[in-house]
């Protein structure tokens, strides 16, 4: 089932009983915007498009002198440098500056992060969650049981990951935090603020980090995505909404969309490199970095955006934390011979094209280490949506789906994932974005439990404690007669499930 929207697979937002939805989009903050540098650029054409480009070189030392000159012979200026790991963001307007900068001594790869002008094409995508009424509020308060927050008993993903018993147990450490690399957080919101880590939050949507205070927060008319993320990770148990996953670790806000809703590579690397360098344990990353879907290392340019988010997301890493992502929403078989990749590239006019998942990337969600997450539905099945494959999913959790076909238990009424929105509320989204936040609130517990743990020990407990879940054979999650999806593989590590459904109860008592 191909979502037909061309755009992001950021959340669904399923009516009950709707038979399907599809992948939307999101829009969130600031602009890009180019940062001075020396040598100025030639003189572009009146005419000419400006874009974003990555420069890869050899990390460790600072830009030799040598590839600043010639960046800015080839027509470019350089937005910032990212040393460490050898990524420099460029903007030129000169049609011609990626091939022309491959051909410099010391530059490994080099690629445009866009097809749209800076800024890009503005976009009338929105995603509207199902929000929470007054009174829906009120019959769920006064039902819910003792010693629960009053919101949830609507949040059938929480036992269904063994959450509940978990806070009996440990909501997690305060010295843990989870970053949440989106759209924006609303630091505001009453579930968030007790737990939010303002040091380890920053916009980094111009590729470069901009600390001002609250920059890191969506405005008014930008997508609700990553503050219903970050509720579903972090929201406190304070008697107040919903309760999250891990409810006593620290969740932070790294902002990587623009106001048009892309997630360009240069704000991703950013993101990432801010994480590794702010004591961050666990990232969040329910996206894909756009506008290519895939990105096919045959050709140069999506070559050097998979290089550059792999080098950035391996030094988060190695600097200590747990990078999660979610495996998408169009009921790919990630792990076929071939793909049908109808929406790219996103941001201009996508064309479609058949391509090899085992050479053509979903970034960074199929980068080496990152932990894949498949979505499940209030039954423990695959979500009608979610993408799969043998050897790529790593684990699945609750990420909602229609109650057309998987219904959950009263007191819940809804198949979707209860999270808070911007402005103090709480709403229902659905998709593998809601997947993996409960996967990197078990990452914070299992981290919580034993905080010296490495990130290759908290990827291999998670793998081991979850709860081994069988194929679906045959998967027909519509009742139609007709598979929907094949499911490969044994209990233990399988397509649909990976190592299992995550379970939080074992995160903090094993």
């Amino acid at each position: 089932m191909t979502a037909s929207h061309p755009r992001h697979r950021r959340a669904l937002a399923i009516p009950a009983g709707m038979a399907m939805a599809t992948a939307l989009a999101f829009l969130p903050n600031t602009a890009a915007t180019a940062a001075p540098a020396d040598p100025a650029p030639a003189a572009a054409p009146a005419d000419a498009t400006p874009l974003s480009y990555v420069v890869n070189v050899r990390g460790g030392h600072g830009t030799s002198a040598h590839v600043k000159k010639a960046i800015g012979r080839a027509g470019g200026t350089v937005v910032t440098s990212y040393d460490k790991i050898g990524v420099i963001v460029v903007h030129s307007s000169d049609a011609d500056f990626a091939k022309t900068i491959r051909k410099v001594r010391g530059v490994q790869s080099a690629g445009a992060t866009r097809t749209a002008p800076l800024p890009s094409a503005a976009t009338t995508d929105t995603v509207t969650p199902k929000a929470l009424s007054a009174s829906e509020i009120a019959r769920a308060g006064s039902a819910a049981a003792e010693g629960q927050d009053p919101l949830q008993g609507l949040q059938w993903d929480l036992p269904a990951i063994k959450a509940d018993k978990a806070h009996e147990k440990s909501l997690g450490s305060s010295e843990v935090t989870v970053a949440v690399i989106d759209t924006g957080v609303d630091d505001t919101h009453p579930d968030i603020a007790p737990n939010f880590d303002r040091a380890a939050s920053v916009n980094c949507v111009s590729g470069k980090p901009d600390t001002s205070d609250g920059a890191w927060r969506p405005s008014a008319e930008e997508s609700p995505h990553g503050t219903h993320v970050a509720g579903e990770i972090a929201a406190a148990k304070n008697g107040v909404g919903m309760t999250g996953v891990a409810p006593g670790v620290k969740v932070s806000g790294i902002k990587v969309s623009n106001p048009d809703g892309f997630f360009y590579t240069e704000a991703v690397v950013c993101g990432f490199v801010w994480a590794a360098e702010h004591g961050v344990d666990v990232t969040n990353n329910s996206y894909y970095t756009d506008p290519w879907y895939f990105n096919c290392t045959d050709d140069p340019d999506q070559k050097a955006l998979v290089e550059a988010v792999t080098r950035a997301s391996r030094y988060a890493e190695r600097k200590g934390a747990v990078n999660v992502a979610a495996a998408g929403n169009e009921n790919y078989d990630l792990a076929a011979d071939e793909i049908t990749d109808p929406v790219s590239p996103n941001d201009s006019t996508p064309s479609e094209r058949v391509i090899d998942p085992s050479e053509c990337y979903d970034i960074p969600t199929q980068l080496p280490g990152v932990v894949t997450v498949a979505a499940t539905g209030a039954k423990g099945l695959k979500s009608s949506f979610s993408n799969y494959g043998r050897g790529v999913v790593d684990i699945a959790a609750p990420g909602g789906d229609s109650t057309a076909y998987q219904k959950p238990e009263p007191p819940a009424t809804s198949g979707l994932i209860l999270g808070t929105l911007p402005g103090g509320s709480w709403g229902y989204m659905a998709g593998t974005s809601m997947a993996s936040p409960h996967v990197a609130g078990v990452a914070a517990l299992i981290k919580s439990t034993h905080p010296h743990a490495s990130p290759a020990l908290v990827k291999a407990l998670l793998y081991a404690e979850a709860d081994a879940t069988a194929c679906t054979d045959p998967y027909d999650i519509d009742g139609d007669g007709k598979v929907d999806a094949v499911c490969e593989g044994p209990k233990n590590r399988n397509g649909f499930y990976g190592w299992g459904t995550a379970d939080a109860l074992d995160a903090v008592t094993r």
